[in-house]
């Protein structure tokens, strides 16, 4: 069973588009948010998103990243790829007159770069939340390391609802709400095994430093005080390459503050949005 979340009237409606990836989309208006999530997320980890930015007078589409939910996995699995699949989304959002706005969290951050390096005329605008413009170290001993640690679970047969629990905790405030913990963690054990891999291989070879000074459009870079997957340094770090970005820090989150405090997160978001790219 999908993880659910309670959410007004009017649920979102799912797509599935002709090259494979499936959406959940609910809104209308001139402005397009498009909610790229992590390595342990899909579509369905959007729910509070969804609702407050329909709410709020956009139009929002959170996709299964490919090999997530209801997409098709792509081979070979690189963010060359990722962007290439999320192209014809935002193509088609310009089609119908749109402006496009990327969200994306942790890896979906790091789409929203690649998509941004490669389509940027798509793009009008980022939410790069708890994200990072590369990870880990040079060198292709650390990468095979980190990619072994993160997988011995599943290499001793653990499945990815008993690996779910002690990832999301380790991601989260101290103090996070358990309802917030529970949705994530359900979220998460939603992942296929064979996906998870496949992400983790595409992640440490992720790199996009140079293109930073390249981004011209507005960017807002949400951190999250309690993350140590994104630290909140690092992110500021990165919103000083990027000409005229914001940085806010979110106070009592972790790493997945769009589950942790959907409406501390969402206020921030719509802020943004409000003052950037007001809906019509």
């Amino acid at each position: 069973m999908s993880p659910t979340r309670s959410t007004p009237a009017g649920a979102p409606a799912r797509r599935l588009h002709a090259n494979g990836i499936a959406t959940l989309e609910q809104g209308e208006g001139t402005v397009t948010v498009v909610l790229l999530h992590g390595i342990g997320g899909g579509k369905a980890a959007w729910p509070e998103q969804l609702a407050a930015l329909a709410r709020a007078g956009y139009r929002a589409l959170a996709w299964d990243m490919p090999g997530y939910g209801d997409s098709a996995l792509i081979d070979p699995y690189d963010f060359d790829g990722l962007a290439a699949a999320l192209a014809p989304l935002l193509q088609a959002e310009r089609a119908a007159g749109r402006r496009v706005v990327l969200l994306g969290h942790s890896m979906g951050g790091m789409v929203a770069q690649q998509a941004c390096a490669a389509t940027p005329a798509l793009i009008d605008g980022m939410v790069l939340s708890g994200t990072s413009p590369a990870f880990g170290k040079p060198g292709g001993d650390w990468q095979r390391d980190f990619v072994a640690a993160r997988t011995a679970p599943l290499d001793a047969g653990r499945s990815m609802a008993e690996m779910a629990a002690g990832l999301v905790r380790a991601m989260v405030a101290p103090d996070a709400p358990p309802d917030g913990v529970a949705f994530a963690t359900a979220v998460m054990a939603a992942v296929p095994p064979a996906t998870y891999r496949a992400a983790l291989g595409a992640l440490v070879r992720f790199d996009q430093r140079e293109a930073l000074a390249r981004i011209a459009v507005p960017v807002l870079a949400l951190a999250g005080e309690h993350d140590n997957n994104a630290a909140p340094a690092v992110m500021e770090r990165m919103a000083q390459r990027i000409a005229g970005a914001e940085y806010h820090c979110l106070p009592g989150v972790g790493h997945l503050a769009c589950m942790e405090q959907p409406a501390l997160f969402n206020a921030a978001v719509l802020d943004f949005l409000a003052r950037r790219f007001p809906p019509a």
